[in-house]
């Protein structure tokens, strides 16, 4: 079989038999798997896993609330083995807000999917380093700092393995004196574990068609902070979410308030990325969410110690793509596991990535490489994530009918129903064509930040611990330079400058004066080194001009500190 390489550049190999490209839940979790039927079996199955962050949990953001179900089959002595799993849900709140007024869903009314006993509130962050522990405990290869670039395709057209980004590249995209040539990594099967808008699973969606007759994947921002508070104000173990205010009741979106241990509290903002007025900020929303009457008082006397963003998937089993393709698979958020109604993925990321894991081995056991991996599928239609999934399918597709009508719909399905109704509901848009003419849409202003309670998007941006070498290729890709000056500030008045959570895009004039309307000399001015990575422009982006491509491994954010 002849191998095509996205570069005639001479490079390195490793030939692996599995080679896992993320290192989160997911992709952790497959390559423990694989090693746990390796000794079982007494074969010997290499695994290696890449991670583009500068550490494994580098780029882990979450809530997080986590359902220890799939940990429980993975690893079932997870608590003798030190699992920061610590802090025990004790107790669970959902308010729908005004802007003076907080309505608490009694207790009875509550659906299941809000109900967290059992749970924990945890790190994910923690939590992911820990398990690449344990991974590299059960032999798995992984290696942090390596960005997986392209794909490599066999002769048959099936996927053969990745190569890793070069290192050393100038901004004008030639090799630099340092420069490193990425290297090869050949496997029999690749599971791509990348998180929502996976760089290469995107890909491997569009190569394959995988998405053909499934509903469009929508999604969310999720922003998120980590603060100090004051012991009096702090209860270890509860869960709060809010709807309504500062969202108008037909925008997507909610809160997150969990109390973590040790007097933190993980306070985060998802915003339904096919919201309509392109004048909203998720960012600016976040921040006047804080200054709500029953939410401030949780901060008053605390401190802010982290910020990150990142997009989730939404679309929930309807917008589930094939899940398998010649010499590989999709797993975790890169396929779209997240149980929206329960803003929960860690647990379907672990189950997903066993599920692939399971299929990997016993291929590679029976002599098989780069074909097609069904038992994955199959097994995941009978499993427990299915059933959970499937109960969940019309949570989000309701919410996307407005707050009200929302809210009626998922407790007749959820709390009446069981989320066993007879229908199934359907996204009928992505969230990129969703955005209406900027002159059609009413203002919104945010109020200025205090410094106290609510910040700027800059110095949020700088307790991400978000840095790239400064001199790399622009990460954040235009495939027409035209178009966001023609058609994004002319028509949507500049979006981007408002959905990016870390200050990237700006339009300004010839006076480097910020705009969001045409002017003598508009042009978009980009500042990636400010990139998160949460790929809310590859996403909303209204013509899908803006491409996320991989910078040098081990660049963007650092989330540390409970993350």
């Amino acid at each position: 079989m002849t191998e095509h390489s996205p570069s005639t550049i001479e490079r390195e190999s490793m030939e692996f038999d599995v080679v896992i490209i993320g290192g989160g839940p997911a992709g952790l979790a497959a390559a423990i798997r694989i090693r746990q039927l390796a000794t079982e079996r007494g074969q010997d199955v290499s695994v290696c896993v890449l991670e583009k962050g500068a550490e494994i949990g580098a780029h882990i953001l979450s809530g997080a609330v986590m359902d220890p179900r799939a940990l429980n089959e993975l690893l079932p002595d997870w608590q003798a083995l030190g699992a920061p799993l610590d802090q025990p849900v004790t107790a669970d709140k959902f308010l729908f807000l005004t802007e003076q007024k907080a309505w608490q869903t009694p207790e009875w009314a509550l659906p299941d999917c809000f109900r967290n006993h059992g749970n924990y509130v945890i790190s994910l962050g923690n939590v992911v380093r820990w398990l690449g522990q344990q991974a590299e405990a059960a032999g798995v290869e992984v290696y942090p700092g390596f960005a997986a670039a392209s794909l490599l395709f066999n002769g048959e057209g099936a996927v053969r393995g990745v190569v890793t980004g070069d290192l050393g590249v100038g901004r004008n995209g030639q090799p630099g004196d340092g420069f490193q040539p990425g290297m090869e990594l050949h496997a029999k099967y690749v599971l791509f574990a990348e998180g929502a808008r996976g760089h290469l699973g995107r890909q491997l969606i569009a190569h394959y068609g995988l998405a053909m007759g499934r509903d469009p994947q929508v999604h969310g921002i999720g922003l998120k902070e980590l603060w100090e508070v004051d012991p009096a104000r702090h209860e270890p173990g509860l869960v709060v979410h809010t709807a309504g205010w500062p969202l108008d009741s037909a925008t997507y979106g909610g809160s997150f308030l969990y109390h973590m241990a040790e007097n933190r509290v993980a306070v985060g903002y998802v915003v339904g990325l096919g919201y309509t007025n392109p004048w909203l900020s998720p960012y600016g929303e976040f921040q006047r969410y804080k200054t709500h009457p029953a939410i401030r008082t949780t901060f008053e006397g605390g401190r802010r110690l982290a910020y990150g963003a990142r997009a989730i998937t939404a679309g929930g089993l309807q917008s589930l793509p094939e899940l398998v393709f010649p010499g590989g698979a999709l797993i975790g958020c890169d396929a779209g596991f997240l149980n929206t109604s329960r803003i929960k993925g860690s647990h379907a990321a672990i189950k997903s990535g066993m599920l692939a894991a399971e299929s990997a081995f016993d291929a590679v056991a029976t002599g098989r490489s780069h074909d097609v991996l069904a038992t994955y599928p199959q097994t995941f239609k009978t499993s427990w994530l299915h059933e959970e999934l499937h109960r969940a399918r019309n949570f989000k597709p309701a919410m996307s009918k407005g707050l009200w009508m929302g809210a009626l719909m998922v407790g007749i399905d959820q709390k009446l129903l069981g989320g066993n109704a007879p229908w199934t509901l359907h996204h009928d848009h992505a969230d990129h064509e969703t955005l209406r003419p900027a002159a059609e849409c009413e203002r919104i202003t945010y109020p200025k930040p205090d410094g106290v309670l609510t910040f700027d998007r800059l110095s949020s941006v700088f307790l991400s611990n978000t840095n790239h070498e400064e001199n790399q290729p622009i990460h954040l890709t235009l495939k027409d330079s035209g178009v966001p000056v023609a058609l994004n500030l002319a028509r949507f008045g500049g979006p981007e400058a408002r959905y990016c959570p870390a200050g990237v895009y700006e339009y300004v004039d010839s006076a480097g004066n910020s705009i969001d309307a045409p002017a003598e000399g508009a042009r978009l001015q980009i500042n990636a080194q400010n990139c998160v990575h949460c790929k809310t422009c590859d996403i909303k982006d209204p013509s899908q001009n803006i491409v996320w491509v991989t910078p040098e491994g081990g660049g963007g954010p650092t989330y540390v500190g409970g993350m």
